[in-house]
């Protein structure tokens, strides 16, 4: 069995956000799946998808900080500036984190680890709301 979905994404300001629960909410079609596998794509160039921790918030914060200060804005170097001080920083920043993750699904769940969690890592200050295409491949569960 495969299904393909474009889910939209709330709009969340710069930072990581956890959004393991609001692509599960608007994936109805996982709880039907036994064993598979699931593709998430970000249909966007200044925002990428990761696995980290999902229980302590200072993890998230910690990113934000490390990634501005190893990829900062306003280099002199710069060529692309057309959309602002943010833009390419956040090209480069998807560039080193990705645009796409896989993931198990076992019982209608996706199979993380106890401390993990599907973040969006948002690059812009006013990025808006994100489209992800979510791929599923797997056998259904008889019922």
């Amino acid at each position: 069995m495969w299904i393909q979905k474009e889910i939209a994404l709330s709009p969340k300001k710069r930072g990581f956000h956890l959004i393991t629960d609001e692509v599960t909410a608007q994936l109805p079609e996982l709880s039907k799946v036994s064993t598979g596998l699931a593709h998430l794509l970000i249909l966007h160039t200044s925002a990428s998808l990761t696995i980290n921790e999902n229980a302590d918030p200072s993890v998230r914060e910690d990113f934000e900080r490390f990634f501005n200060r190893a990829v900062p804005e306003d280099e002199p170097y710069y060529t692309h500036i057309y959309e602002g001080s943010d833009d390419l920083p956040a090209h480069i920043k998807t560039a080193l984190l990705g645009s796409s993750i896989s993931l198990p699904i076992t019982s209608g769940y996706f199979r993380l680890g106890t401390w993990q969690g599907i973040y969006l890592c948002e690059h812009r200050n006013r990025g808006g709301s994100r489209k992800l295409v979510i791929t599923i491949q797997g056998a259904i569960e008889n019922t």
